[in-house]
């Protein structure tokens, strides 16, 4: 590779290029990282990392509430949005100089820049500079969408400009019914705001299994959060300094924000890809083989740019791969299957494996186990909510194929229920554990009794 000026050139700063950078550095490799905005990518500045510190935030209220039925008298209390803000910029802050200096730690060069490609190998700089790589990785993640361009679609936010409103809208209207709209509007509604979520589908988070989804807007609703479905927001109109948002049915909604979380894009666009020859499929993402490799041989891709499974551990295994494989000498492909999930809405969101609905259509028999119940902190605080716990079997062989929790501490237990799901569990294995009490997570080896078995016909 010495007719190269480096051996691997990485466009984009993200946990998916971070990882693949650190790990080819650490194979020997002489790399290069380009970021043109903030190391950390997504996740870190504008994403996962930044958003649970807001739903940490917007949980407390409902906690100074639930203390008064333990026997605590909390003084009246008062939220102070900037506050927040500074303090969450301050730890985002803490965290981008620490993934750069495990960057540079390792031995990868890091240049603040946007960086496109010229051709297969050759990488220009902001500034004009041109440097030619052996391989090229491209990890520059998503980008949120708008949608179809609507009137006044200028006054709507996007993520990431929430996490930097100078203050907390008092009445928020949310387009959009999957993670990061049903997140945000728990975080809005938790910290006092007034939230209304429009979403064009008969119900919110498509792709999750029906009980959850139920479930989930129906505690939303009991919070105080509107849900409406079978809408859109036609048009957003400005009227002095608030805003009204026209719904496709013809009603109008007042707003001091309307944000619209609608889904993100692959940010695959000007970046010299198409000049290069890389193929891109119909749904804007790079195409890629089961090592991240794209139609032009010397240059892979990983993460949300690919269109896969957009979560950022799924980036981060991705990008320890191509390193493995490419500079390892150990070829390895990513395993996309049962990967669990989390939403960090209000309920809590968290599951592994095949619904019921996917179940039902891939198997001969699907066995149903479902619990729902009030769980015991709610009865001192007297908050209305239930926990659903369901877990989803093959019933031809005792297998769990499936796990969906909406409560306190869903996501924690998804991430040991994957672990169960992913080596082949049976139900009899769960079975077979003994009870740890009281916690919720019992009910997942306690669940005896099925609430449904269906044989798949067949003409199915």
């Amino acid at each position: 590779m010495s007719d190269y000026d480096v051996d691997l050139f990485v466009i984009g700063g993200g946990s998916g290029g971070v990882r693949a950078a650190r790990m080819a550095a650490q194979h020997g490799a002489r790399v290069m990282l380009a970021e043109e905005y903030r190391v950390g990518g997504t996740c870190v500045i504008r994403g996962c990392v930044p958003k649970k510190l807001l739903v940490y935030a917007s949980r407390f209220r409902a906690e100074f509430e639930d203390a008064a039925g333990f026997g605590w008298a909390v003084p009246h209390s008062s939220f102070d949005w900037p506050r927040l803000i500074a303090n969450k910029d301050r730890e985002i802050a803490r965290l981008e100089a620490a993934y750069t200096a495990t960057l540079e730690n390792a031995g990868v060069a890091v240049v603040k820049s946007r960086a496109v490609l010229a051709d297969a190998h050759t990488v220009q700089l902001a500034n004009g500079k041109r440097l030619r790589a052996a391989y090229v990785l491209v990890a520059t993640g998503g980008t949120p969408s708008y949608g179809d361009r609507i009137p006044g679609i200028e006054h709507a936010i996007s993520s990431n400009e929430a996490f930097r409103l100078p203050a907390l809208p008092p009445r928020v209207v949310i387009q959009g019914g999957s993670y990061i709209a049903v997140e945000f509007a728990g975080i809005f509604a938790g910290l006092g705001a007034q939230v209304t979520l429009v979403y064009r589908g008969e119900n919110i988070l498509r792709g999750f299994d029906d009980d959850v989804r139920h479930h989930v807007r129906t505690d939303m609703e009991k919070h105080g959060i509107r849900v409406i479905t079978g809408c859109t927001v036609a048009a957003i109109e400005r009227h002095d300094k608030h805003l009204s948002a026209r719904l496709s049915g013809g009603n109008h909604i007042p707003a001091d924000c309307v944000m619209f979380a609608i889904g993100r894009r692959p940010n695959a666009a000007g970046i010299g890809l198409e000049e290069a020859g890389v193929e891109i499929g119909k749904d804007g993402g790079i195409v890629v083989d089961a090592y991240s490799r794209t139609s032009v041989a010397n240059i892979y891709a990983v993460g949300d740019v690919t269109n896969r499974v957009n979560l950022t551990p799924v980036a981060i295994r991705e990008g320890a791969a191509f390193a493995d494989t490419v500079f390892g000498g150990k070829p390895t492909a990513v395993d996309h299957g049962d990967v669990p999930t989390a939403v960090f809405s209000d309920p809590e969101i968290g599951c592994v494996g095949l619904t019921e609905a996917q179940a039902r259509a891939r198997l001969e028999q699907t066995d149903i186990y479902r619990v729902m119940f009030k769980p015991l902190k709610a009865t001192l605080s007297g908050r209305d909510t239930t926990v659903l716990l369901k877990l989803v079997v093959d019933g031809a062989t005792d297998r769990m194929v499936g796990c969906h929790m909406v409560g306190e501490g869903a996501a924690e237990m998804a991430q040991l229920a994957a672990v169960a799901v992913k080596m082949g569990a049976g139900k009899a294995d769960f079975d077979a554990t003994m009870a740890l009490h009281p916690t919720t997570a019992e009910e997942l080896v306690t669940m005896r009794q099925k609430t449904a078995s269906y044989v798949r016909a067949a003409a199915e």
